[in-house]
């Protein structure tokens, strides 16, 4: 029942090799394993920092130009004028008028 020596090149499944780099295949021989070198993460942080820095860039882009449309005044739009106006001098009172109750 047991794959013997001979029986090691034949009648036997391929191995399911993975489809993307960082995926682990479901199968892999002795002889993969060490051929393959160590997963790197630098190319992980270095995509996080970029893909962050675009991030804050193209942020700072739209800020900008949010002020620049929102600081520009529209072509041939009104105009409105603050004006405080003083009250004029009233006049004295000409006549005194008392009113008694019986």
């Amino acid at each position: 029942m047991g794959a013997g020596p001979d029986d090691l090149g034949r009648r036997s499944v391929p191995p399911v090799l993975a489809r993307r780099e960082r995926l682990r295949a479901l199968s892999i021989s002795s002889v993969s394993r060490r051929e393959r070198p160590p997963p790197k993460r630098r190319r992980g942080l270095l995509w996080f920092w970029l893909s962050l820095l675009a991030l804050v860039a193209v942020f700072g882009l739209g800020l900008a130009l949010g002020q620049a449309l929102q600081d520009n005044p529209k072509p041939g739009g009104t105009q409105t004028v603050v004006r405080t106006l003083k009250p004029l001098p009233i006049p004295p009172a000409r006549e005194t008028v008392t009113v008694t109750r019986p």
